[in-house]
C-alpha cells in the first residue's frame, strides 16, 4: 500500500507540471483568437502567480484542517476545472476569471504535496520527484502541439490537459484512505506532525531562520526564472548567435535541470541535503563564470548547461530539510511562505532584468544571476547559523 501512494505522488508531480507550460506554448495561437496584444500573457500570468501565493500561505491552515490527501485531491480537481474553463473560454476576460482558481488550485497541491514528502520520505525521493515534474512540464508542451496540428486548436489542447487532471482526481480521491498511514519503510526518520493550531503569518515569521529560508528560496526562483527567460536573449543580442541556435541553447538549461535532479537523487545516498545544496551553489558559480569568459559558443553552452545542472538539487533539497530545521509541527507552515517567496522572486525578479536590459544592456545578465546567487549564499549560510541555535 505504501509504494502504491508513492506511485500516486509520482503521478501527481508529472500532474502538477504538465499546465504549468501550457499557455507559453499555446499563446501565439491565443492571442490572435482573442484578439489582444500579445503582451496581455504577462496578466494571464500575473493571476495565476497571485492566487499560487494568496493558496501557499494558506496550506498549512488547510493540510491541518483537511490532511495532505484532501487537500491535494482538491486542488487538483480544481485545477482541472480551472483548465477546462480555459479550454471553453473566448476571450480574455474569461481567461482571467478561470486564471483565479487556477493559481489558487496551484498552491495548496504544492506546498501539501512537498510537506508530505518532506515528511514521510527519504531526500531521493523530493529530487526524482521533482525530476517527474519537469516530465510534466515537458510533455505539457507536445500535447497542446499536438492538438494545434491539423484542424485543432488552443482550447482543445487545453480540455486534453484537463481530461488528464480529472482522472488524476479520481485517482487521488480513491487513494485517500493511503494517506492516513504514517509509517513509510525506507523512509527518512520523521515525527507526525502535529495537527494543532495553525499558524499567521506573524507568528511563521518569528520562527528563527523563517525570513532567511525564504530569501534563500526566492533567491533561487531568481536565478531559475531569469536564466530561463532571458537566456537566449542574451545569446542572441550579446553574444551574436541566430535566434534558432540561441533557443536550442536555452532549452538545455531545463535539460539540465530536470536531468540534473534525475542524478540529485542518487547522490543523496551518500551526501545530505546541506551538502547537495553547497554543491549545487557551486555549480551554478562555475556556470556563471563561464558566462562571463569571452570565449566561443561551446563555453556559453557549457555555462547554461552547468547552471541547470547546479540548480537541480537546490529546491529539492530546502524543501526536504525543512522539517529538521524548523520541526515537523511547523514544517507545513513554513514550507507555504517557502513556496509563496518562490513565486514572488519568479514573478519579479526576471522583469527587473528586463528593464535593465532594455535601460543598460544585456550584457550584465552573468552580472545580475552573480548578485542573486551571492545573496543565496549569504542568507542560506544565515539559516544554517540561526536553526543551530
Amino acid at each position: 500500500m505504501v509504494h502504491l501512494l508513492l506511485a500516486v505522488i509520482y503521478l501527481s508531480f508529472i500532474s502538477l507540471g504538465l499546465p504549468d507550460s501550457l499557455l507559453g506554448s499555446a499563446w501565439p495561437s491565443m492571442y490572435p483568437s482573442l484578439q489582444v496584444p500579445v503582451s496581455y500573457a504577462g496578466i494571464i500570468s500575473m493571476i495565476i502567480a497571485a492566487g499560487t501565493v494568496v493558496s501557499s500561505l494558506q496550506s498549512d491552515r488547510l493540510t491541518k484542517k483537511l490532511g495532505a490527501g484532501k487537500v491535494t485531491a482538491l486542488s487538483v480537481a480544481m485545477t482541472a476545472v480551472s483548465l477546462f474553463g480555459f479550454s471553453i473560454s473566448s476571450s480574455f476576460w474569461m481567461l482571467c476569471l478561470w486564471a483565479v482558481p487556477y493559481g489558487l488550485g496551484a498552491g495548496s497541491v504544492d506546498a501539501a504535496l512537498n510537506n508530505y514528502v518532506a515528511l514521510h520520505y527519504a531526500s531521493r525521493h523530493m529530487s526524482w520527484l521533482h525530476c517527474m515534474w519537469g516530465v510534466g512540464a515537458s510533455a505539457g508542451p507536445y500535447i497542446m502541439g499536438y492538438a494545434l496540428s491539423g484542424d485543432g486548436s488552443w482550447n482543445m489542447g487545453y480540455r486534453c490537459i484537463a481530461l488528464l487532471q480529472a482522472a488524476l482526481t479520481a485517482i487521488l480521491f480513491l487513494s485517500l484512505p493511503l494517506w492516513k498511514s504514517s509509517t513509510v519503510p525506507g523512509a527518512a526518520e520523521e515525527t507526525q506532525p502535529s495537527r494543532g493550531k495553525s499558524l499567521s503569518l506573524k507568528e511563521i515569521l518569528s520562527i528563527p531562520g523563517a525570513k532567511s529560508v525564504m530569501a534563500a528560496f526566492f533567491c533561487y526562483c531568481a536565478v531559475e526564472s531569469t536564466t530561463g527567460l532571458w537566456a537566449s536573449s542574451y545569446l542572441t543580442l550579446h553574444r551574436g548567435l541566430d535566434a534558432e541556435t540561441a533557443a536550442g541553447y536555452a532549452a538545455l538549461f531545463y535539460i539540465g535541470i530536470t536531468g540534473g535532479r534525475a542524478v540529485s537523487g542518487f547522490l543523496t545516498l551518500k551526501l545530505n541535503d546541506r551538502q547537495m545544496i553547497r554543491l549545487g551553489q557551486s555549480i551554478i558559480a562555475l556556470g556563471i563564470l563561464l558566462l562571463f569568459l569571452p570565449f566561443g559558443k561551446e563555453v556559453c553552452l557549457a555555462g547554461l548547461i552547468l547552471i541547470g545542472l547546479g540548480c537541480a538539487p537546490i529546491y529539492p533539497c530546502i524543501i526536504h530539510s525543512t522539517p529538521s530545521l524548523f520541526g515537523p509541527e511547523k514544517s507545513q507552515a513554513v514550507i507555504g511562505v517557502q513556496m509563496a517567496s518562490a513565486y514572488v522572486g519568479s514573478c519579479i525578479m526576471p522583469p527587473i532584468f528586463g528593464l535593465i536590459a532594455n535601460h543598460i544592456s544585456i550584457a550584465l545578465f552573468p552580472v545580475y544571476l552573480a548578485m542573486i546567487l551571492i545573496l543565496m549564499i549569504f542568507m542560506y549560510g544565515k539559516l544554517l547559523r540561526e536553526a543551530a541555535n
